[in-house]
């Protein structure tokens, strides 16, 4: 007999702050603290379904349709953590099958596993009736998880206590403060990273020279600014200290032994493109980010996409724009026609263009946290106990 069943979707976030180095890694304690943005849910989310039920002889997880192993420690971890707050169910015998899916490939190098993680634990709360703060259980699964418990603009404050009590995500400010704030994404073209981003951070941690001012100094000034500046709305201070705090946890990873490099040529042209576009408007109209990997996050305020996604258009262009280009697709007819200003002029018109170089353009927003969806919209089909795509 099935006793309920709750299906929830919650969204992948993308750090400004970055977030590298663990002081404790069975609970995921970072070096620092961290932030990110939260991306809009239309675009990329993970939408999971948790069943429980009397007749289910163990607890199963499938993703993307693929069963996995629900005894991996971190899962266990997270569901050891959920039942022992429960409010609900405990009192019956019963096992619980999960369902998860992506709406973004997970190999396009954008945060699965923090949509993943986040998705699980915002799911199992709700069946279990957990009250209270539930982004440190998230954490358990995936560091950055955390984050994606709200929407806007979010901190993970690193804590001080050994148990990880205060290590726990606090929203900045909801998606409804800086509405304009919008994302695009270059999804580059390349192969699977070499070093795996819990690998490097280890490295990182015991031979980079960075590691200790960037965790003492760095990290917390850029925090109490970068705050400041969501809260004032000012994308000037935002992007100079979210492309120096890029900057830096990448300089990281070089000073790392042996030396770690996530991003490839792709990415160094569009920074190096980005700084130009930036130096001669004058301002900082765009501000790159790059996780560990060669994607580029961009952000910028809505005013400046088309002029924006039109040069990026110019210098990587792509077959055809209606696949290309993954946005509002009202927005086609005005990045195609853009017409640059005299001083950018020169910008549009490259001596080389690289096509193929990026696999698409990815254009959102700010977005809201995790959503609670209806029982039509379960992935799990009841008699069976089987994700329905496998039926």
């Amino acid at each position: 007999m099935v006793l309920a069943s709750v299906t929830c979707t919650a969204p992948v976030n993308i750090a400004v702050i970055k977030y590298w180095g663990k002081r404790d890694e069975k609970i995921i304690l970072p070096l620092n603290s961290s932030l990110s943005g939260t991306l809009h849910q239309d675009d990329l989310k993970t939408t999971t379904t948790i069943v429980a039920s009397e007749d289910y002889a163990e607890d199963e997880l499938y993703l993307n349709g693929k069963k996995e192993d629900i005894n991996a420690v971190r899962y266990q971890n997270v569901l050891k953590m959920i039942r022992s707050r429960a409010t609900k169910l405990m009192d019956k015998k019963h096992s619980v099958h999960i369902a998860s899916i992506n709406n973004f490939p997970t190999a396009a190098g954008l945060a699965s596993s923090a949509s993943g993680y986040c998705c699980l634990v915002f799911t199992l709360a709700q069946m279990y009736g957990v009250e209270g703060d539930i982004s440190a259980i998230a954490r358990l699964g995936s560091g950055s998880a955390c984050r994606s418990m709200y929407g806007g603009f979010v901190k993970w404050e690193m804590g001080t206590k050994d148990d990880g009590s205060d290590s726990i995500a606090i929203q900045v400010q909801p998606e409804s403060h800086w509405p304009d704030m919008n994302i695009i994404v270059l999804v580059v073209n390349d192969k699977k990273k070499e070093t795996s981003s819990t690998d490097g951070m280890q490295k990182s941690a015991a031979t980079s020279v960075m590691m200790k001012e960037r965790c003492a100094v760095t990290v917390p000034n850029r925090m109490k600014e970068i705050e400041e500046a969501i809260n004032k709305k000012d994308f000037q201070t935002f992007g100079d200290i979210t492309m120096k705090d890029s900057d830096d946890f990448h300089e990281v990873c070089a000073t790392t032994t042996p030396p770690i490099y996530y991003l490839n040529d792709t990415s160094r042209y569009i920074m190096n493109l980005i700084h130009r576009y930036n130096k001669l408007s004058g301002s900082i109209k765009c501000a790159y980010t790059f996780d560990a990997g060669p994607n580029a996050c961009i952000y910028l305020p809505a005013e400046n996409t088309t002029e924006v996604l039109s040069l990026f258009m110019k210098h990587f262009p792509g077959d055809d724009i209606q696949t290309y280009y993954r946005g509002p697709k009202e927005n086609i007819p005005s990045i195609e026609n853009f017409k640059p200003s005299e001083k950018l002029a020169s910008l549009y018109t490259p001596d080389t263009t690289f096509v193929n170089s990026l696999k698409y353009i990815l254009h959102t927003k700010v977005g809201p946290g995790p959503q609670i969806l209806s029982d039509s919209e379960s992935l799990i089909d009841n008699t069976t106990g089987l994700p329905k795509q496998l039926n």
